[in-house]
């Protein structure tokens, strides 16, 4: 039988997100819930996810699937026992993600699961983009390795992106660039991540709202050798303390945006620092491509704020990019921003996890 309503289970670091799915990928019914998942009551959580109506199958968003999980896969014992056992490769995410799993298993057990990872589009990215060049020991050992993250948004925005512009995803170079909360950057070449920001852990790459991005490691080791300050104080401050936050001591970009224009000097920093470290890694996405064919926009940040993606352009002439000014300003929902005739395209698709969630559950139950 082909699943009509497919419910999306989406957790964050401190937020669920719910979104039941009917096959032309429109929402049916949707809930957001604050707060950790894990720190609810596992039978409330049943119930909240029970008042969406009957559903076929539920997904659930895995941010990190390790070397093992590379592709989207049913949940049985043993897929989430190994689940569980990858939660210190991300303890913001997975412990959220198994609430999930229990609370839509009480709630709809006779429907399938299926957990599809962020990682997963970047399973296949050549060695020279995925190997740290650490010991081949360590490598082989504890599989070292950059993962990626994203991966889900990536995916989907690459699609969306072609759709816009009327070519197959299969014959295009795409940078997409997954500005959020947490933030991160993919070269799409073919329909196929060849590279990304995130490494072994969301940690690496771009500045994010509290996350530091990458710093030199010999600075961190410095903390704890010369200052005494231990691992769980430096990956606090690292995931917590850091990032937007740390610089301009608020996480919300429009707050920086608007303190910056008023003449605040670390505001202005702050969005100075996020800006080169954003144009930085598109030119790095683009030279691990060979060209780009477009520049894709997409989560809350790359989505609503013209200043970050007026800014990041403006560093990025050299690579055939111009947006026009009254576009980049206005508008809403998944467009188009370059100056026609006169650039690469740059375009916005809204973020969608969701419907690549729910195809990709559909793909993988063969309907």
């Amino acid at each position: 039988m082909r699943p009509d309503r497919i419910l999306v289970v989406n957790a964050g670091s401190s937020s669920l997100k719910l979104r039941v799915l009917g096959q032309d990928g429109r929402s049916r019914a949707s809930r957001n819930l604050r707060g950790r998942p894990q720190d609810q009551p596992g039978a409330r959580l049943a119930r909240e996810l029970a008042q969406l109506g009957p559903v076929d199958a539920v997904g659930h968003r895995v941010v990190h699937g390790g070397a093992e999980f590379l592709a989207a896969v049913l949940i049985d014992g043993r897929v989430e026992s190994r689940l569980r056992a990858l939660t210190d490769l991300d303890p913001l995410h997975q412990p959220g993600a198994l609430a999930g799993m229990d609370a839509a298993r009480a709630a709809f057990p006779e429907a399938p699961q299926v957990a599809c990872f962020d990682t997963a589009f970047h399973a296949a990215m050549p060695p020279w983009a995925s190997t740290y060049a650490l010991p081949a020991e360590w490598r082989q050992r504890w599989g070292l390795r950059r993962y990626g993250f994203h991966g889900l948004s990536h995916a989907y925005a690459a699609r969306r992106a072609a759709a816009l512009l009327r070519r197959p995803v299969g014959e295009l170079r795409l940078v997409t660039c997954h500005l959020g909360a947490g933030a991160s950057l993919a070269a799409v070449a073919m329909g196929r991540s060849v590279d990304t920001t995130m490494g072994f852990t969301p940690l690496e790459g771009l500045v994010m709202a509290t996350r530091s991005g990458s710093v030199d490691p010999g600075l961190l080791l410095w903390l704890e050798r010369a200052q005494g300050l231990s691992p769980s104080e430096v990956a606090d401050a690292l995931e917590q303390r850091s990032g937007l936050l740390g610089l301009a001591g608020t996480a919300d970009m429009r707050l920086v945006v608007d303190r910056a224009a008023a003449g605040a000097a670390e505001a202005r920093l702050a969005l100075e620092v996020y800006v080169h470290r954003l144009a930085q890694g598109i030119a790095a996405m683009v030279a691990a491509m060979g060209g780009l064919d477009a520049l894709v926009f997409t989560g809350g940040v790359g989505e609503r704020s013209a200043p970050v993606r007026r800014m990041a352009v403006a560093r990025l002439g050299f690579l055939g990019l111009l947006v026009d000014e009254e576009r980049n300003a206005a508008g809403r929902g998944d467009r188009r921003l370059e100056v026609a005739g006169r650039s690469t395209p740059v375009l916005v698709a809204l973020a969608r996890e969701e419907v690549q969630i729910a195809a990709e559950v559909r793909e993988l139950l063969g309907s």
